[in-house]
């Protein structure tokens, strides 16, 4: 009798054994089973992430806002390696004449409003454009550093060099040098032109021998190497050579003021001389082209993280946000 106690005794042991197994197995293949599934469903995720979009992205226009859209465009081809971001710097203008054709540019970069004739343009087309405001620039007056004289000037000072009211610096303050003013500027294809002649010279032809250039590397090369230079381009330029060229203070009412990331400000100390600057986008474009619309995002959810580093003022975060709302539209 004790023998058959044993024996169901074992037969027993053996009986839970098996099931505990069996859940054990059950338990580890439905764990293995989950995780298997986790780690596709991210891997689909991940490889779909990388191939969200691919092909180009072509960009042209001002010289000014060109080095914060290519310092943009490296960041972003760093995430988005299958998306090409071509950016050159033909001027505002002619960047103007590339994008408002068919098959034009995706982006035009501009240091000023677009046209009535350019929206003119536009709209023969069926071009329907989108203004991104994705900065703010300090128009910069530049001299030589052997400059020691006119470090500071007064808005109708710097109007009258460029119009030719004055010959020789000592036509401004005769204690200065009996020497003949040399003016530089960039030239017409520029935004930076037809911002200083609209509003600093209030349309008034610039002072006839002006020496106008298309590259503005050019312009500082001009400047750094006349004792008796001056001219302007935007705050960048100066920024990125304050070792061959020197920024002039300037007295707009209330004492002069140095342009600086902390001055350029549509409300502030250097407000006579802050402008924004623009991209603007081809929104048919935006539509079609998925890597299009996906930039335009990155720019504006960006731009004020590379402003300051490429010598230009953060326009408001809410304004920024505003035009990613706008953008998200699209989709």
């Amino acid at each position: 009798m004790m023998k058959f106690k044993k024996y169901l005794m074992f037969l027993l042991i053996a009986a839970l054994a098996v099931v505990i197994a069996a859940c054990g197995s059950d338990s580890k293949e439905g764990e293995n089973k989950d995780n298997s599934e986790e780690k596709s469903s991210e891997n689909a995720s991940s490889e779909g992430d990388s191939e969200k979009v691919e092909g180009s992205v072509v960009i042209d226009g001002s010289g000014t806002v060109y080095p914060l859209m290519a310092r943009l465009a490296e960041e972003y081809m760093g995430e988005k390696p299958d998306v090409s971001v071509e950016v050159s710097r033909a001027g505002t203008s002619a960047g103007f004449e590339k994008f408002l054709v068919e098959d034009g540019t995706d982006f035009n970069d501009a240091s000023r409003l677009i046209k009535d004739e350019e929206k003119a343009k536009a709209e023969e087309l069926g071009i329907e454009v989108k203004e991104l405001k994705v900065a703010l620039d300090g128009l910069t007056i530049v001299t030589n550093p052997e400059n020691d004289w006119a470090k500071e000037l007064t808005q109708d000072q710097v109007k009258g060099i460029f119009l030719g009211e004055y010959t020789n610096w000592s036509d401004i303050n005769p204690e200065w040098p009996k020497e003949k003013i040399q003016t530089y500027g960039p030239n017409e294809n520029h935004g930076t032109y037809e911002f200083f002649y609209e509003n600093i010279l209030e349309e008034q032809d610039l002072v006839s021998d002006i020496n106008l250039q298309q590259d503005y590397s050019t312009l500082v090369t001009l400047v750094a190497e006349d004792k008796n230079a001056i001219g302007f381009f935007g705050f960048g330029y100066y920024d990125n050579n304050k070792d061959k060229v020197q920024a002039v203070s300037i007295d707009f009412g209330d004492g002069p003021v140095e342009p600086s990331l902390d001055t350029i400000a549509e409300d502030g100390d250097y407000a006579g001389y802050t402008r924004p600057v623009f991209t603007y986008l081809n929104v048919n474009h935006a539509k079609e082209k998925p890597q299009v619309l996906d930039y335009a995002l990155y720019i504006m959810n960006n731009v004020n993280e590379f402003a300051g580093e490429t010598g230009f003022a953060p326009i408001p975060e809410e304004e920024a946000q505003s035009l990613v709302s706008d953008l998200e539209a699209l989709k």
